[in-house]
């Protein structure tokens, strides 16, 4: 057995290259979002919009029911937030339940929901204990289930996923203490030995990692003769010898979440828990993750539900200067925040789910946007709930309860809704995401123009191909239906929103033609332009938010008894979106981008240390990064499995 590698050092180029092999390099189904990107509104390919089979939606709704009284008559969200514990016979209940296995085929055991009743069900059972929802979803979006089913051996599956749909709970783990979204510097080794591998570094933020029974590891295989190597995903029983679960992590919110670290020291794997072939783990990862992100947005889409409730019962209730607080503007604008964006939430995650479920479309852009709107909207809407509630908003339940008032956790909102502006990839690092993929179309025909290590003539073959490709494309952001004032007419009842698609028709266009001239402009270097990225891709969030509100809107007016409230809500969002489009348009090309960098190397220079005078720091002593050596470990396990 060859030894363990040391730990990769690798420069920023190698770390791109890395990433961009593991993305999926090819578009072979239609998407909504990356058309929008490219200035063409296809609003056929999102309405009329996709709906369930009656077969599963009487299924979802069974299972919706059960669990609903579950959460009822068995949760106590106060009891867990102060023990910063789920019970064991919660946990076990779930189990009985079935809810271990709401993703998993039904000839494995599971319930077989589809992805809209699996989100309906996170943001339920979140409801009643966020931290319930973290621990389902840990479980299903990201750990053994979703990549055994995209990418599992028919033996694997028949191996692992009925334990993960009744008994084993389990666990992600790709990030390690000095590796967060720059996989190229992995160091968790796998060695290939005989049949097996062998295991060794150690993973933080395993999320379920404390409870866990099976864990999806990312681990680096090296390249020796018969082993093409690389990143790759392993299956791997947490009760193996060598394997130890190092701390349980506390957290600002999610109390209740058994997340942890774990060290892997000459853990022997055997060959055939290895998912897909070696070198494939990162595109298993992020793969997995194009539907995994849509149960982020599940949690913001239950806070916001109840944000908006506590919202209302508060504001009629609390009088200031002779009236209701909702009755005073300043109050009443956030109340209007909060209803509209709940509705947009809901609308945008039932959508991406939908066409998840129907699988017709690519939504890797869809699921990033999702989780980045819903993340970026939830933290505002708990944000604005707090305000509203004033002193209340900043005091704890227990406290509001121990002086006679009523326990409304607004500030266990804050702290939960927090952590998923990080949680599956940053708001930092989803923007330079969703914006390599919004640019495909560009550096697939102009990629070696603006390549500094490309040939002379390899940029001139690539100057042909982008100068036919452009020479067709740019024409048609010129004009288009938004133009045309009777555009959208079914979308135009009492409340008009055939203004809105119009609108988002032209927005794309103009979105198009403000990326084609960044890429002109700065060429190569746009990479680097982080900040014009990221609000190019706000933009077109909030573009498939109108979208998807507006389609929602119609879909409601045909088939429940609220089409006409849901046409008022898709009004008023759009007018607040559009304000926000427009404002991050105009910082497109006027913004201190230039100037924050200049101040971020006298930062770091020292120049302004002198700012940092007359305060105390209050951290304790110790490294930044801790240790991650790999070796045996010298800690008590404290890994807990739950029976």
């Amino acid at each position: 057995m060859s030894a363990a590698p040391s730990k990769p050092t690798v420069t920023e180029r190698e770390a791109r290259q890395v990433a961009e092999a593991a993305r999926e390099q090819e578009w072979r189904k239609p998407s909504f979002a990356k058309e929008l990107f490219l200035g063409r509104f296809r609003l056929d390919l999102i309405h009329p919009h996709p709906l369930p089979a009656d077969e599963d939606a009487q299924r979802g709704e069974e299972f919706l029911a059960k669990l609903r009284d579950f959460c009822e008559t068995k949760v106590d969200g106060a009891l867990i937030e102060r023990e910063a514990r789920i019970p064991d016979e919660v946990i076990n209940g779930l189990k009985e339940l079935g809810a271990l296995g709401m993703k998993i085929d039904t000839k494995y055991g599971g319930l077989g929901l589809t992805q809209v009743y699996y989100n309906k069900a996170l943001a339920l059972a979140g409801s009643a204990c966020p931290a319930i929802g973290v621990l389902l979803s840990a479980h299903q979006s990201i750990g053994v289930p979703q990549p055994l089913k995209l990418f599992g051996t028919a033996e694997q599956k028949e191996a692992f996923l009925p334990r993960c749909a009744r008994t084993d709970i389990s666990a992600f783990l790709l990030t390690e203490p000095d590796v967060g979204s720059d996989p190229a510097r992995l160091a968790t080794s796998a060695v290939p030995d005989g049949d097996d591998y062998v295991l060794d570094g150690v993973k933080l933020w395993t999320t379920n990692g404390v409870v866990a029974d099976l864990l999806v590891v990312m681990a680096r295989v090296p390249r020796s003769e018969g082993h093409k190597g690389g990143i790759t995903a392993f299956v791997v029983e947490t009760n193996s010898p060598g394997v130890t679960v190092e701390n349980r992590n506390a957290f600002m919110g999610l109390r209740g979440i058994e997340n942890g670290v774990t060290r892997f020291h000459q853990v022997r794997v055997p060959a055939a828990n290895r998912i897909g072939p070696e070198g494939s783990g990162l595109k298993i990862a992020l793969t997995t993750l194009n539907t995994g992100r849509l149960s982020l947005p599940a949690s913001c889409v239950a806070a916001g539900k109840w944000c908006l409730k506590i919202a209302r019962e508060w504001s009629v209730v609390r009088e200031q200067w002779g009236k209701p607080i909702a009755h005073h503007e300043a109050v009443g604008s956030k109340i209007s925040f909060i209803a509209a964006t709940t509705f947009a939430l809901e609308a945008v995650l039932d959508l991406s789910s939908q066409m998840a479920d129907e699988d017709r479309n690519d939504i890797r852009i869809e699921g990033a946007l999702a989780k980045l709107f819903a993340s970026e909207m939830g933290w505002l809407i708990a944000d604005e709930l707090v305000q509203i509630r004033g002193g209340r908003g900043f005091e704890t339940a227990e406290s509001l309860a121990a002086r006679g008032e009523r326990a409304v956790p607004a500030e266990q909102v804050l702290r939960d809704l927090r952590i998923n502006r990080i949680f599956e990839g940053s708001t930092e690092i989803m923007h330079l995401l969703i914006a390599r993929e919004a640019v495909d179309a560009h550096l697939s025909v102009a990629g070696d123009l603006i390549d500094p290590e490309k040939s002379l003539p390899d940029k001139a073959k690539a100057g042909a191909s982008a100068g036919v490709f452009y020479a067709k494309w740019l024409p048609k952001l010129v004009a288009g239906q938004g133009q045309l004032p009777y555009s959208y007419g079914e979308f135009k009842r009492e409340v008009d929103l055939s203004a809105h698609l119009r609108y988002v028709e032209r927005t794309a266009r103009k979105l198009a033609r403000s990326t084609f001239y960044a890429m002109s402009r700065w060429q190569g270097r746009m990479e680097t332009k982080q900040g014009f990225l990221g609000r190019i891709v706000d933009i077109g969030a909030e573009l498939f938010a109108m979208s998807a509100v507006c389609v929602r809107a119609e879909l409601l007016r045909t088939t429940e008894d609220h089409g006409r409230e849901a046409y008022q809500l898709a009004d008023v969002f759009c007018r607040q979106s559009r304000i926000r489009v427009e404002e991050l348009f105009g910082r497109l090309w006027t913004n201190t981008d230039d100037l924050d960098r200049k101040v971020v190397k006298g930062v770091l220079s020292g120049t302004y240390e002198w700012l940092e005078e007359g305060i105390v720091d209050p951290s304790g002593e110790g490294p930044w990064i801790a240790d991650a050596t790999p070796g045996p470990s010298e800690r008590e396990n404290v890994h807990r499995p739950i029976r």
